[in-house]
């Protein structure tokens, strides 16, 4: 099992920058790709951003050209850099990691961490 932890969330105006932090622990080396999602009030959770352990990554379109995800020196640590936050990017965001069993994929989930952006 992976278990994660985020961080780095907060409350920024528009405009500004926050970088999120999620730390994997336990079956670290089972992981093959990670991620975040983020949900708004009222709204369905989204993925955000991944990247796989080989280095590809995907993003939504909204944020593409304003954040950034990558992998982190310490395996099992990814990072999402934001940046030109807007009101509309306020949500709670969660980290995830995919994981290979042997027979199949598990996704496991952080906590959430709250970002809120003031217009």
């Amino acid at each position: 099992q992976v278990q994660l932890v985020e961080s780095g969330g907060g409350l920024v105006q528009a405009g500004g920058s926050l970088r999120l932090t999620c730390a994997a622990s336990g079956s670290i080396f089972s992981i093959t790709a990670m991620g975040w999602y983020r949900q708004a009030p009222g709204k369905q959770r989204e993925l955000v951003a991944a990247v796989t352990t080989g280095g590809s990554t995907n993003y939504e379109d909204s944020v593409k050209g304003r954040f950034t995800i990558f992998r982190g020196n310490a395996k099992g640590t990814v990072y999402l850099q934001m940046n030109s936050l807007k009101p509309e990017d306020t949500a709670v965001y969660y980290c995830t990691a995919d994981s290979w069993g042997g027979l199949a994929t598990t996704k496991s989930w952080g906590q959430g961490t709250q970002v809120t952006v003031s217009s």
